[in-house]
C-alpha cells in the first residue's frame, strides 16, 4: 500500500501546474425608463484543454491572450450607449461584476459639461467620455483578470461635480 501512495504522491507533484479561472460576469443594462435587462458576459481559461471562453463561446488557443477589449459607443446625440457584448441595442446604463471587479456606467448631473452626462466607474476610479468611443480592456494573467483599463476617457479629478 505504501508504494502505491508514494507513486500517487510523486505523480501529483510531477504534473504541470495548470492555471485556470472562470469569471461568470453577471450584469444588467437599463434603459431610460429604468427597465433592467440582465446579461452574462464573462471569461474562462482552461490551460489543460487550451480553451478560452468569451461570453458564451469557446475558442481553442495555444496560450492565454494578454487582453480582451470591449467597444463602448456613445450615440451621436450623447443620449445612449451601445456595447454589443451586453445588449443588442442602445441602453442608458449598465452594471457588470467580473470577479472582484465592478464596472458601471451611470448618468449624473454635473456643474460643468460632461459628454452625455455619463460617468464610467471601474472599481474605485471614475471617468468621463472624451469622444463617442471608449474601449474597456480586460487584462489577463495566469491567475485570472489582472486589471481593467479604459481608453477614450479622462479620469474624473473631482472638478465637474
Amino acid at each position: 500500500m505504501k508504494p502505491t501512495l508514494f507513486a500517487l504522491a510523486t505523480l501529483a507533484m510531477s504534473m504541470p501546474c495548470f492555471a485556470d479561472f472562470d469569471y461568470v460576469g453577471k450584469g444588467t443594462t437599463a434603459n431610460s425608463a429604468g427597465q433592467q435587462t440582465p446579461f452574462t458576459f464573462g471569461f474562462a481559461w482552461n490551460s489543460e484543454q487550451g480553451t478560452l471562453r468569451i461570453g458564451n463561446k469557446s475558442y481553442d488557443m495555444d496560450t492565454l491572450p494578454e487582453s480582451y477589449s470591449l467597444a463602448l459607443v456613445l450615440s451621436k446625440d450623447d443620449s445612449q450607449v451601445w456595447l454589443q457584448e451586453f445588449h443588442s441595442g442602445w441602453f442608458d446604463s449598465f452594471y457588470w461584476q467580473l470577479g472582484e471587479h465592478v464596472i458601471r456606467l451611470e448618468k449624473g448631473q454635473f456643474e460643468q459639461q460632461v459628454k452625455g452626462n455619463y460617468e464610467l466607474h471601474i472599481d474605485d476610479r471614475s471617468y468621463f467620455f472624451t469622444s463617442n468611443n471608449a474601449a474597456i480592456k480586460v487584462n489577463f494573467a495566469a491567475e485570472g483578470v489582472e486589471s481593467i483599463t479604459v481608453s477614450g476617457v479622462t479620469k474624473n479629478m473631482g472638478t465637474k461635480k
